[in-house]
Parts: structure tokens; sequence; C-alpha cells
């Protein structure tokens, strides 16, 4: 008997093929699915169900259950669109307080793609070894979409710059361009000298006085520099670029606290705090006595000032 009609079945679809006279085979061209087929089942591939039928109405079917043909009608399709990556944490260009920074970043796959293959996570700071997704320090939570990543290293990082390098790939195997990140550990405060007023309390006649010191951070320098006078706001003095700093003030009468702050890139801080005492009133001196006077000669006598400030 002769064929009637040859059709395949696929994602709902039926589509009927044609004879090539050439080969005497049945031939169509299809376009695939638009979707990835990683999520339609556990093979991760479209089933096809192929139908063949008689003119007299005799009909038979194959699917990829077949034992003989199965493996002929599982259609495999993979999306092309690669990953992505997004670090939300540390900023680029970071200073960083703690020598353990808790590295947080974004992994996603395009919607109704193949999903973030997460075993094939890399992380990589600067040319420490390979990390995966399974190793110490890297927490995964499952997202819509992807998943959020939470790396925090398990040695101390030493103070300097470092650099943190990202990939993964989806499960149909597109490989998300790599992203890095370079920042900054300073745990330590920045060096502080202040060379006037000196560390005891001091006292001058004059209101004008001039603070000046030095200052430097080895991991994350220019440090900035304020002053603050007693009860008033602290106000940015210039530092040049051998850490030189000077500040004017104008002190009040009596005594003047002064605070010294030196703040690196990082946030850490330094400071020295000053005493001087202001006095511009010259002492009062409201008697004096001498005895005895008159006094012999070659004999001691005893003088007497009543003074007062």
């Amino acid at each position: 008997m002769a064929l009637k009609k040859v059709s395949v079945v696929i994602n709902g679809s039926r589509v009927e093929l044609t004879k090539n006279p050439s080969t005497g085979k049945y031939e169509g061209t299809i376009a695939a699915p638009n979707m990835t087929s990683f999520n339609v089942n556990a093979g991760h591939y479209y089933p096809i169900t192929v139908e063949a039928e008689d003119l007299a109405g005799n009909v038979t079917s194959a699917n990829d259950s077949d034992s003989a043909l199965g493996e002929s009608l599982k259609l495999f399709v993979k999306e092309t669109t690669k990953p992505t990556i997004l670090i939300t944490s540390p900023a680029s260009g970071a200073y960083i307080i703690t020598n353990k920074p808790a590295i947080t970043f974004q992994l996603r796959d395009e919607t109704n793609g193949s999903g973030i293959k997460i075993s094939s996570l890399t992380i990589k700071v600067d040319s420490g070894t390979t990390l995966t997704n399974t190793s110490p320090g890297v927490v995964v939570t499952s997202v819509t979409g992807g998943y959020n990543v939470t790396y925090t290293p398990q040695t101390a990082l030493s103070d300097g710059s470092h650099t943190i390098l990202l990939n993964v790939q989806d499960n149909d195997g597109n490989a998300a361009t790599a992203v890095s990140r370079t920042f900054t550990v300073d745990t330590v405060p920045p060096i502080l000298n202040v060379s006037s007023p000196a560390e005891v309390t001091s006292y001058q006649n004059v209101a004008s006085l001039t603070v000046l010191g030095t200052t430097n951070d080895a991991t994350s320098s220019p440090v900035g520099v304020t002053v603050k006078l007693n009860t008033g706001a602290a106000t940015a003095t210039v530092v040049d670029g051998n850490g030189n700093f000077s500040k004017t003030l104008t002190l009040v009468e009596g005594t003047n606290t002064i605070v010294i702050t030196a703040t690196d890139a990082a946030g850490k801080t330094s400071s020295v705090t000053r005493t001087v005492v202001l006095d511009t009133v010259a002492p009062v001196v409201s008697s004096i006595t001498i005895a005895p006077n008159p006094v012999n000669v070659g004999q001691s006598y005893i003088i007497t000032v009543d003074v007062t400030d």
C-alpha cells in the first residue's frame, strides 16, 4: 500500500513531512522551539512523535519511549544567551576596614533560560586557589532567575589592594563574561604626629596659635586632617604631599582644648588632644614688705611680695 502522509508532533505542534523523490524519505524543515529544552523534563529534551498513515488508514506512531527509535526522537535545544554576574559589594575601588570582607554578587540567567549551573562557579582572589560553590566561606542562596552568593575569605587578607575574579556558566554551557572587582583592605589607622602644641598643658599670652604636625597612611593616603577648638566645629586643614599640615587658631581666654583628627581613605581615624591655656592678664603686685628694714650689714632679711594672677 502507498503512504498517505507522514507527520511529526513536537512541542504541541504537528508538521506534515514531504517525500524527497531522490531519496524516498520524508523530510521537513522545522523551526526549533524558542526556549531551551533543559527545563522540559529530566532528560532535558523535547520529545517528538512520528506518525505514518497509509491510504487504507492504517497508522503507525513512534515516540521517545520507543525501544528502537526513542533516542532518535529526542530534540535537544540550547539557548545562546550568556548568564550575567553582578558584584554588589564591595564597590569598585572601595576601601574596607576588615580583612575578611563579605563579597556579595548575583548570578542570573535569562527568563525561561536553562538556569545557572552553580557547580560551574569559579571565585578567585588575586592569584589564590580557584574556589567553587562548595568551598569554605561560600554561601549560595537560590532566587528567581539564579542565585545570590556571598563569599567571605577564610584567611585574613593583607592590607593593600586585592582583586576578585568571578565566572559561571548556564546549564546549556554558555559562559558569562568574567567579572572582576578591585578593592583595598585597610585595617590600620593613619599615623598622626602633632609637634605643636606640646603634649603637656602649655601656656601663652597671645591668642594666635598654630597647630603643626604630620600624618601618613601606608595603605590609603592621602589622609585628611581636621582641627577642633573647644566646642566649635571640626574644620579641615590642608595636608601637603609630604603629610605636613598646619592650622592657625584663635584661642579664648582660659583653658582651650584642641582635638586633631586624621582620617584615611578607609575611614580609619587617629586623634590627638592638646590643652593650651591663654592668659593675657599680667600678674598684679599689691604689696611688698621687707623685714627687718633697715638691716645690719651682713645680716639676712625677709622680703615678702603679695602678687595675684
